[in-house]
């Protein structure tokens, strides 16, 4: 072994600093101009690594930022994302701060932790001249968390490109990769009455509330746990005041699914959709943002892979799945193995409670080095 765990928990102290800085830029995915700040520090220390950082602008979201050390086929993808889901403003009640070992703060975890150890390995393996002789890019996206809706081209044509890609979302609670992943996507409900005066005219109404409380409940019921499917009305709207009765209503249901074909059942269910009270109408639509990624035959010989160089720095690798979705989803549908969940260990994401546990940034950072390095 050209190095050992401990090289890098001597160098945690500016991996932490590094981590301090990024989470200190805010970044919420709907702010472009913060979500571009965020980048233009990424690429400040891209520079030093021998990276010439490309810019892929775009107006109605943040920049992505790719940059790639050689060229050609059959090379790493590192998969990054700079947005998080804290608006501007959340540092003034949640800074960062440390106590107990761990580093709280927006987006310490999800994922700015993991950009830290991206470009903390990397500056390691550059100044050991350890980089491997196949091609390395890594893409630092500005949208993940809204469905990568501008980014998704771009991961998929770097991923196509790639022999193995690596995602630097954080790890498990306990600290365990990430080898399946549901899908996630939304059911769009949308209820149609005639309105007219509650008091009135009551009987000349058609509430749309009413209409679309029948299909709330039988969306519910969709969830099929066995299936790995649930189903979650998380939105309503509908009506305009108490003395009126509405004639539209709107539900937004979330989605997650864990076998592919689960997509057509959720769809066949939307298609026939019809309206229970007389006058109104229902529109149902299904739209899915990322697909599953199960733990196939690939995806289990890639952990143990993995498993087996990180016992190589004395660390023993756990692997566990989730619901939430990733960029690393859209990387496994095209069949390209994936490693996802290499970023630090924490809890709280997408909460004013989000922390990293700070041993974990030189142990990750160790972990992507070595992936790097012997893959």
């Amino acid at each position: 072994m050209p190095f050992s765990l401990e090289d890098f928990r001597s160098s945690a102290g500016d991996m932490l600093a590094l981590l301090k800085e990024l989470a200190e830029i805010e970044s919420p995915t709907t702010n472009k101009a913060a979500v571009d700040r965020a980048g233009d520090f990424i690429a400040a220390r891209l520079q030093p690594l021998g990276a010439a950082p490309t810019l892929h602008r775009r107006a109605e979201a943040g920049n992505h930022l790719e940059a790639r050390w050689g060229e050609g086929p059959g090379g790493i993808l590192i998969l990054c994302h700079m947005d998080t889901v804290h608006e501007m403003g959340t540092l003034a009640r949640f800074p960062v701060s440390e106590s107990d070992g761990k580093l709280h703060g927006p987006g310490v975890e999800d994922m700015k932790g993991g950009i830290a150890v991206c470009l903390s390995a990397i500056a390691f393996l550059q100044a050991r001249r350890l980089m491997p002789a196949r091609p390395l890019t890594a893409l630092f996206t500005s949208d993940e968390e809204t469905g990568s809706l501008t980014s998704r081209a771009l991961v998929g044509e770097l991923a196509r490109q790639a022999a193995v890609v690596f995602c630097l979302e954080p790890a498990l609670p306990s600290g365990a990769l990430k080898t399946a992943r549901k899908g996630t996507g939304s059911i769009y409900l949308t209820a149609r009455g005639r309105a007219a005066h509650a008091g009135a005219d009551h009987e000349k109404g058609c509430n749309a509330i009413e209409e679309l409380a029948h299909h709330i409940l039988a969306a519910q019921r969709l969830t099929d746990y066995a299936r790995g499917t649930t189903a979650n009305v998380g939105l309503v709207s509908g009506g305009t005041r108490p003395n009126v009765v509405p004639d539209e209503a709107r539900a937004e249901v979330d989605l997650r699914i864990m076998r592919p074909e689960e997509a057509d059942r959720l769809k066949a269910w939307a298609a026939a959709v019809r309206p229970v009270l007389r006058g109104a109408a229902i529109t149902a639509t299904v739209d899915f943002d990322r697909p599953p990624m199960p733990r196939d035959a690939v995806m289990a010989a890639t952990f143990h892979k993995a498993q087996a160089l990180a016992l190589r720095l004395g660390l023993t690798l756990t692997e566990g799945g989730t619901g939430g979705g990733s960029d690393g989803n859209l990387a496994a549908a095209l069949g390209v193995p994936v490693l996802d969940g290499l970023g630090v260990r924490g809890d709280g994401a997408h909460s004013e409670r989000e922390f990293m546990w700070i041993d974990s940034l030189p142990e990750r950072t160790a972990l992507l080095a070595e992936l790097i390095r012997a893959w």
